[in-house]
């Protein structure tokens, strides 16, 4: 507390407390006390003369008794369905709270407190100060500068969030540039080159939901933060997707350059750009996926077996499991294959990396080679009439989708919400109403008629049944029915 005195002197603020129960101790420290019951001022003063207001009033404390409790027993009306209150002098009779909050009400009118309240009152209000400039809540921008910030240093600190998921991808990375090592410009490097990229846009991608748990969380310090007025969605979309950028780009860029270079992928920086970019996109795709199922799944385990089984989904009908050409028409080309991101993550890769190069025939071929861009019509059937950054624009663009959701399943829950909870309780008071209209009489009828009928079954099952009647009975006693 003296420490709170200190700063509150240093920075000229009023500093507001909540103490929970104070002990003596605590409650010792205290310099002044006011007490008010239902807005009426009970008591204003030294904090060390109340017990001595309350007990020439005729309400004493207790030695073993706690003083804050014992102010607040006295001029607390919550209590009344309590025996009234004691007073302290043998010769008076018990009191209810309205007595008591008049009798010290009045005493305290006739204290000198009251009248040393009055002049500090008359005497701060003779002082001149500055007029206090009218205040403004903060602007769009400062709520989603601040809350970037605090995002960020919060994916800085919780090492599960991103430092744990750039260790496992150099990891695997590791284990991609080791398996695929060299891989060379022969004619097995072709489908060697098409499994490395897939595993890199579909498996190395899907680790992103490792993250699960850290989202949860910031749903659910955004939800009680919402409610308070503080910040609305908006704000939180914009802070949590700038901050995750630096941190998406790291676990991008060092992972990639070690399995690109270990490969010996398709040279060139345009090449590696975009192969990173690839893998920046589809990072975040993930994490915007897995902030959408958090709105709607708030729970660890779920959440993750959702969000895996629709990666899982994405990942099937791709267009490498099996060609685009053999997909079924009905739902797993129209329109999974073209809805989900990982086709056009597959898609920009396989463009990245096979344009532009040539590989030899088999033998027994008319040419020497076979071009990339043949490769990828032929081999693996996809459309080379776009380019490949064409599949970044839709990858990006699919990101801006999934973020515009989440902002609208927020918006939508919160007009729902209250709607859902006043039909709800309309619900139950209706249910409830029809309980208490229910005759006491039909109820005991319908128990014995059932008793008869099952007086053939063991005695546990008739106690079950007149355990179920006692409680009726209870129930209808305490509504006055009976």
């Amino acid at each position: 507390m003296n420490r709170i005195v200190k700063l509150s002197q240093q920075c000229g603020m009023t500093v507001i407390a909540s103490i929970h129960q104070p002990s003596n101790e605590v409650f010792a420290l205290f310099h002044n006390l006011c007490l008010l019951s239902s807005g009426i001022t009970v008591y204003f003063g030294p904090a060390s003369a109340t017990d001595e207001f309350f007990t020439l009033n005729g309400f004493p404390c207790q030695s073993m008794r706690n003083p804050s409790d014992h102010y607040l027993r006295t001029i607390n009306k919550d209590f009344d369905n309590d025996k009234d209150i004691e007073k302290g002098f043998p010769q008076n009779k018990p009191v209810t709270t309205e007595e008591a909050i008049n009798i010290l009400t009045e005493s305290y009118k006739s204290s000198q407190f009251f009248q040393q309240v009055h002049y500090q009152v008359s005497e701060i209000s003779k002082r001149e100060g500055r007029v206090l400039e009218k205040g403004s809540q903060a602007s769009f921008l400062t709520r989603s500068f601040v809350l970037t910030r605090r995002s960020f240093l919060n994916m800085y600190s919780d090492l599960g969030y991103y430092w744990l998921r750039l260790g496992i991808y150099v990891s695997l990375c590791l284990c991609i540039g080791t398996m695929f090592y060299d891989i060379g410009h022969d004619t097995g490097s072709v489908k060697a080159r098409g499994a490395m990229l897939m595993f890199v846009a579909s498996f190395l991608t899907f680790m992103s939901i490792g993250g699960f748990p850290s989202f949860v969380e910031d749903v659910m310090i955004f939800g009680r933060e919402r409610l308070n007025g503080h910040y609305g969605v908006a704000a939180f979309v914009v802070g949590n997707t700038l901050s995750s950028i630096p941190y998406l780009l790291i676990i991008s860029i060092i992972p990639g350059a070690i399995a690109y270079y270990l490969v010996g992928l398709h040279k060139g920086f345009g090449h590696f750009l975009f192969f990173v970019l690839v893998i920046f996109a589809s990072v975040m795709l993930v994490e915007s996926l897995m902030m959408l199922v958090a709105c709607i799944v708030p729970n660890y385990l779920m959440g993750i077996i959702i969000g895996a089984g629709i990666q899982g989904i994405m990942i099937l009908n791709s267009g490498f499991f099996r060609l685009p050409d053999e997909i079924p028409n009905p739902f797993w080309k129209y329109p999974m294959y073209y809805i989900g991101f990982q086709r056009y993550a597959i898609e920009g890769l396989y463009k990245n990396e096979f344009e532009g190069l040539s590989f030899p025939r088999n033998q027994g071929s008319s040419s020497s080679t076979i071009t990339g861009v043949e490769i990828l019509e032929t081999v693996w059937q996809m459309p080379t009439g776009y380019s490949k950054w064409i599949d970044m624009v839709i990858m990006f663009g699919m990101v801006v989708l999934y973020r515009l959701m989440f902002f609208s399943i927020i918006k939508i829950s919160e007009k729902i919400k209250p709607i859902l909870q006043t039909f709800l309780v309309a619900q139950h008071k209706q249910t409830k109403q029809s309980n208490n209209g229910t005759p006491l009489h039909n109820i005991s009828k319908q128990s014995n008629q059932i008793m008869a009928r099952r007086s053939s079954h063991t005695f546990s099952v008739d106690l079950t049944i007149c355990t179920l009647q006692f409680q009726v009975y209870v129930k209808h006693d305490n509504n006055n029915i009976i």
